[in-house]
């Protein structure tokens, strides 16, 4: 796809780019500039002392633009987004039934396939970054990793670490430590695929490997993922068979800690909150999937009160961080706001924060990206506010949460680079891999050993007429 004319002179290898609004740390600022050099913010400050400092280079004026984060998505499942219709109407623990088949039938060609679709929504949805909690996809995670870099989406890159349980023999945790510890090591220093090592839920890892793959991400650095306290049964089947609560076991095993980044946390008590917070444990708010699919809406207004950290999460529902802002503020009003009088539940800033640099603390790349700052990445939207719904703002971060839409990005960078132009890619041909997914993607449904629960909602319509 040849890159737009619009966009080629944000192609230069250095940029001064002058929107009308840029979103700081703090809050949106007017008259203010950045300098982009080598992939990094590498200045900021009033657009007048920003041309002084850099006088070789032609200030790119914006007029009724917003530059600001790329937002975070907290918890990604890239090869399950293709079959995101698939858990319409489903109940929960739809892994089971619909994407451990589903995954497992993938082979490395469509695993690349279905990666590179997801990295596209996810960058067309103002994400320049998500954790990735690992797919279950036979062959070599590889793939994923090839279609990351053509996309240019970065990504925390889970390899799942899954012994079975306490039965698994001495030999098989072996050869999974060996593994992690390998694949560690081969994207350690990546520019956009940062490892991680992901456990699917507590019950599937004996207490050896839960601890000893906790450990080995603290010891590199690195994000431990894994699905927690989401659903009842699972709650229940972990009180049965290990006497504890998921949350609990992990507590218990010393399992906990700032390496580890928790799916979910919907079905959370008190002791449970207070051992997040004091082992200063990340979280993914997942509210589309609690809307799709779920028991419970996690706590995260209570969380941000108490200090825990926690990142916005989609769970590869839909890609759209506009939608994913304004669904986590909906869901704590209606959960918890509406029954105590709080017409604020935490106020646009506290979903913004922690969609772009709460979000990116979470996922264990605070120092890297999240924010318009001087050495971050410059991972960041052009987003068009000069619109009917935006023109007469008096609160622009809060519009952004409640009014903001994907239809607005015009522009997508990561590590300093254009990856999307109104939409679409401006170095490789989206609608051909569309094509050739649509040809595909109905066979790889087909012949998985799916079980769904809900009918089409053609089916649902006919059997409710009957």
């Amino acid at each position: 796809m040849s890159p737009d004319h619009e966009a080629a002179p944000f192609a230069a290898p250095e940029l001064l780019l002058v929107p009308d609004h840029l979103m700081l740390r703090d809050g949106p600022a007017t008259g203010h500039a950045v300098h982009i050099a080598d992939g990094r913010f590498a200045d900021i400050g009033p657009a007048e002392l920003l041309a002084a400092r850099h006088p070789r280079l032609v200030p790119q004026r914006l007029p009724g633009r917003l530059l600001m984060p790329g937002m975070i998505d907290a918890h990604h499942h890239l090869t399950q987004s293709f079959g995101k219709s698939l858990a319409y109407g489903e109940p929960s623990e739809i892994f089971r039934r619909v994407w451990v088949p589903l995954e497992s039938s993938l082979d490395d060609e469509f695993v690349y396939l279905a990666t590179k679709l997801a990295a596209l929504e996810s960058l067309r949805g103002g994400f320049t970054t998500v954790c990735d909690a690992g797919t279950r996809a036979p062959g070599d995670i590889g793939a994923m990793a090839r279609a990351l870099h053509e996309t240019g989406l970065r990504c925390v890159l889970g390899l799942i670490c899954n012994d079975g349980g306490n039965e698994s023999s001495a030999a098989e945790r072996h050869a999974l430590k060996a593994q992690a510890e390998r694949f560690l090591a081969r994207w350690q220093g990546d520019a956009l695929v940062h490892p991680s090592l992901a456990i699917s839920v507590p019950e599937a890892a004996s207490d050896e490997m839960l601890t000893s793959v906790s450990a080995l991400c603290a010891e590199a650095g690195t994000v431990f993922q894994t699905h927690v306290n989401e659903h009842l049964a699972s709650v229940e089947r972990s009180v049965v068979a290990r006497g504890r609560r998921p949350l609990e076991l992990l507590a218990h095993l010393g399992a906990l800690g700032p390496q580890v980044l928790i799916a979910h946390g919907t079905l959370v008590t008190p002791p449970e909150l207070v051992l997040l917070r004091d082992t200063d444990t990340a979280v993914s708010y997942n509210p589309v999937a609690s809307q799709w699919k779920g028991n419970a809406v996690a706590p995260a207004h209570l969380m941000a009160a108490l200090g825990i950290r926690f990142g916005l999460g989609t769970d590869a529902t839909r890609s759209d961080g506009f939608r994913l802002m304004d669904a986590a503020e909906a869901a704590q009003k209606i959960a918890f706001g509406l029954a105590v009088g709080d017409a604020s539940s935490g106020g646009g800033w506290t979903w913004f924060d922690h969609a772009t640099h709460e979000g990116a603390r979470a996922a264990g790349l605070g120092a890297r990206t999240g924010e318009i700052a001087v050495g971050k990445a410059a991972d960041f939207l052009l987003v068009d506010v000069d619109t009917p719904e935006m023109c007469t703002s008096v609160d622009l971060t809060w519009d952004l949460v409640r009014l903001g839409n994907r239809d607005q990005i015009e522009a997508v960078f990561v590590d300093g680079r254009l990856r999307l132009w109104k939409g679409w890619p401006t170095d490789w041909d989206a609608r051909a891999l569309q094509r050739q997914l649509a040809r595909t993607a109905q066979a790889a449904i087909a012949r998985a050993p799916i079980v769904r629960l809900h009918p089409t909602a053609a089916e649902h319509r006919r059997q409710a007429a009957r």
